[in-house]
């Protein structure tokens, strides 16, 4: 008899104010430490924190860095392109929210 054991950070788990580490969000997201930083140079995602070491990242960052992560390897963008889109498309759920169920 199998039974489904839920995934760690699943969807229903990732609530605003829940926080990660540097490195639960590289061990999530599968990638190492150099991929989050220069994801957080370029703005893709924020760090809460002064230094590498103590950076958190709310739950968000999980999605943005593999939303990121994708469009660099479909797209072939780099870490500024994917920023840069991802910045777009907040703009553009942003506008949608204004504009009600109209916009859809």
């Amino acid at each position: 008899m199998s039974r489904d054991i839920p995934t760690p950070l699943s969807g229903d788990l990732l609530a605003d104010e829940f926080e990660l580490t540097l490195q639960e969000l590289c061990a999530v997201c599968r990638v190492p430490v150099e991929r989050i930083v220069e994801l957080a140079e370029e703005g893709a995602v924020v760090p809460l924190g002064r230094d590498v070491g103590s950076w958190r990242f709310r739950a968000v960052a999980v999605y943005r860095v593999r939303s990121a992560l994708r469009l660099q390897r479909d797209l072939g963008v780099n870490a500024a392109g994917a920023a840069l889109a991802l910045e777009l498309l907040d703009e553009i759920g942003c506008l949608r929210a204004r504009l009600g169920p109209a916009a859809d």
